[in-house]
């Protein structure tokens, strides 16, 4: 066989791996999405090992997940999430007022620390920023901004059940992740999208924002909120969004979010 016609064959081969890695949106990506459930696992279970995290029992709080659950069941039901079967979006609550943020794992874990959940002051305004976590997931940003952080290899090597002293490493650079541009943006645009088919204001991210310019940024501001895009051209992002897709709901249910508050440890 000539050094030629080796080339082409070692091409083709080549092609036809990276054709089989499309997902369900026709992008690219290395890793499967049983890979994004293997990993998103074992993360997961690694973060919650730590003694120094209090993560709320869900048979003991029954009543505050419940309420998160009902809001995650809105957005899973809008039409709009492309591995709604596929992941188990599963939501747990991280005891800790000093920390403001939210995160999702590969494979859609969900993990709110008390620290936002008491930050944020109406449903609209949770749904959307569970939303944007939601859409990092099923856009599977996650595990691009993995490999990027991370390398290829390493991942690679604890989904295939090596170099498991790893994922406490990747753990710790999990709560702080830091995504693209335009993945932040695509995620803000579905935060919207999933909230349009509800009674909920589909801006209600839009609301966190503007209280996070209110109030000053502070230290303990998300990764995902205060890197780019700014919070003031994402703001007006999400409303243009709202706009553009004709969005209707206008609900954002203080009171009850008040009252889930107020059941919070």
């Amino acid at each position: 066989m000539s050094f030629r016609n080796l080339l082409l064959i070692s091409f083709g081969a080549m092609l036809t791996a990276v054709v089989s890695c499309r997902d369900k949106d026709g992008d690219i990506n290395i890793f499967s999405i049983q890979d994004d459930l293997t990993f998103g696992a074992q993360v997961s279970a690694e973060f919650e090992k730590d003694s120094a995290l209090v993560v709320l029992d869900s048979a003991s709080y029954t009543t505050q997940y419940a309420y998160l659950y009902q809001i995650r069941n809105q957005i899973l039901n809008s039409g709009q999430i492309v591995y709604k079967n596929e992941f188990p979006w599963r939501i747990r609550i991280i005891r800790d007022d000093s920390v403001l943020n939210a995160f999702c794992t590969p494979g859609g874990y969900i993990y709110f620390y008390t620290g936002i959940l008491k930050y944020l002051e109406s449903e609209d305004q949770l749904a959307g920023v569970m939303g944007h976590e939601m859409a990092h997931a099923d856009k599977r940003h996650s595990t691009d901004a993995m490999t990027r952080e991370f390398g290829l290899s390493v991942l690679f090597d604890i989904v295939f059940g090596r170099n498991q002293g790893q994922l406490a490493r990747i753990v710790a650079g999990l709560k702080q992740l830091q995504y693209s541009r335009e993945a932040e943006s695509e995620a803000d645009d579905y935060s919207v999208s999933y909230l349009c088919p509800t009674m909920l204001d589909a801006a209600g991210a839009a609301g966190f924002f503007e209280k996070l310019l209110a109030t000053g940024s502070g230290t303990n501001v998300p990764q995902f909120l205060s890197t780019h895009p700014s919070p003031e051209n994402r703001v007006q992002r999400i409303i243009d969004r709202k706009s553009t897709l004709g969005c209707t709901g206008t609900n954002k249910n203080i009171a009850a979010y008040a009252a889930f508050k107020k059941i919070l440890p």
